[in-house]
C-alpha cells in the first residue's frame, strides 16, 4: 500500500529518494519498522487461514453513487493514485465486516503492477499472483489525522482487490485508464470526474469472500497500522488496460532520464506468528473441522447496525 500523498507525513522526500535508489532490501535502514514484525504484503496460505464468524457483511456509505467532485488523479513517482476524499461532502465510508467502530473514511485508491509478462500484485493466494492489485485506503474516523492514525494498529483499513487480465477492456476502469496519459510524468496531477467506487470492487457475492489480517503500510516507514482485507474474487481488467499502466506512466527524479514506472510492488513479508482470518464465504483448505459460521449471525449484525444508523444511534 502506498501513501495518500499529501496526508502521509512519513513519505518524505528523503525517504522517497533513498527508497528509489536503494530498494526495499534497504528500507529498514531508513525506517526500523520496515524490518520489524507485522509487515505487508504476504502470501495467504489457504491451509493456514482460520474461519472467523464475526467477519460478516460490509456496509458501504456513498459507494454506489458518484459523489461531488472532481477527484484528483496523480502520478507520485511510485504509483498512480486517485484521491477520493473531498472533505465532509464526500462521505465515502465503510463499516461492518468485523472492523472496529465507528467507521473508516475512504482517502484514496492506487495500484501496483509488474512489467510486461510479469505479475505485479502484492498479495497472493496460495502463491498465485495477479497482474495488478488495487488498494482502497481508509482511515479510522476516531483519529484526527493520518499522522495520528499511523500510530495505532487500527488506524487504517485497506481493501486489496486483485486484478486479473481478460481480453476485453473493463469499462469501469476506462475513465481512469484513459487519463493515465495526462499524468505520465512524475508529480503531475489532473482532475477526474467522480464515479461510483463500488464499480471497481467485486460484485455483491464477492464482497462476502475475503481474508483479514493485521499488517503494515507497504512503503517506508512501514507502520504496522493497517487492517487488511484481501478479497478472494479477482476483478477483471483488460490486457490493453494493464499495458497502459506498464508503459504510459513514467518515473525518475527531476532533471534525470525518465523511465517506465514498473514493478512497483513490495516483496512479500514473513507471516510470523500472525493469523489470517477467513470470512464466512471465503475458501479455506484447513484440515481441522470448520468453525460454525451461521448466516443468521452475519445478517443479524448487519440489520442491527443498519437499524442503529436509521435511528440516529450510529456507532
Amino acid at each position: 500500500m502506498l501513501s495518500p500523498g499529501f496526508t502521509l507525513a512519513f513519505l518524505t522526500v528523503r525517504l522517497v529518494v533513498a527508497a528509489d535508489s536503494e530498494g526495499p532490501a534497504h528500507w529498514k535502514e531508513l525506517s526500523p519498522a520496515c524490518g520489524g514484525p507485522a509487515q505487508s504484503p504476504i502470501n495467504i496460505d489457504l491451509q493456514l487461514v482460520q474461519r472467523d464468524p464475526t467477519l460478516g457483511s460490509f456496509i458501504f456509505q456513498g459507494y454506489n453513487s458518484a459523489p461531488p467532485g472532481p477527484w484528483t488523479l496523480e502520478n507520485d513517482g511510485h504509483t498512480v493514485l486517485l484521491r477520493v476524499d473531498n472533505g465532509p461532502q464526500s462521505r465515502l465510508e465503510m463499516r461492518g465486516a468485523g472492523l472496529p467502530l465507528p467507521a473508516y473514511r475512504a482517502l484514496q485508491l492506487h495500484f501496483h503492477w509488474g512489467s510486461p509478462g510479469q505479475a505485479g500484485s502484492e498479495h497472493s493466494l496460495d502463491r498465485q499472483r495477479c497482474p495488478m492489485e488495487m488498494h482502497v485506503v481508509h482511515m479510522n474516523t476516531r483519529y484526527q489525522s493520518m499522522g495520528e492514525a499511523l500510530h495505532h494498529p487500527d488506524g487504517l483499513a485497506v481493501l486489496a482487490v486483485l486484478l486479473a487480465e481478460q481480453d476485453s477492456d473493463n469499462a469501469n476502469f476506462s475513465a481512469l485508464v484513459s487519463s493515465l496519459k495526462n499524468v505520465s510524468i512524475r508529480g503531475v496531477s489532473v482532475p477526474l470526474a467522480t464515479f461510483p467506487l463500488a464499480s471497481l470492487l467485486p460484485g455483491p457475492s464477492g464482497l462476502s469472500r475475503y481474508y483479514r489480517y493485521s499488517g503494515s503500510v507497504t512503503t517506508p516507514g512501514c507502520e504496522p497500522a493497517v487492517l487488511w482485507t484481501v478479497f478472494e474474487d479477482a476483478v477483471p481488467i483488460g490486457r490493453a488496460q494493464v499495458a497502459q499502466f506498464q508503459t504510459v506512466l513514467q518515473t525518475g527524479q527531476p532533471g534525470r532520464r525518465l523511465v517506465p514506472l514498473t514493478k512497483n510492488f513490495r516483496p512479500q513479508q514473513p507471516l510470523g506468528g500472525r493469523r489470517v482470518w477467513a470470512s464466512c464465504g471465503a475458501s479455506i483448505r484447513a484440515t481441522a473441522p470448520p468453525t460454525a459460521c451461521p448466516q443468521a449471525l452475519a445478517v443479524g449484525a448487519l440489520l442491527g447496525l443498519e437499524l442503529s444508523l436509521l435511528l440516529g444511534q450510529g456507532p
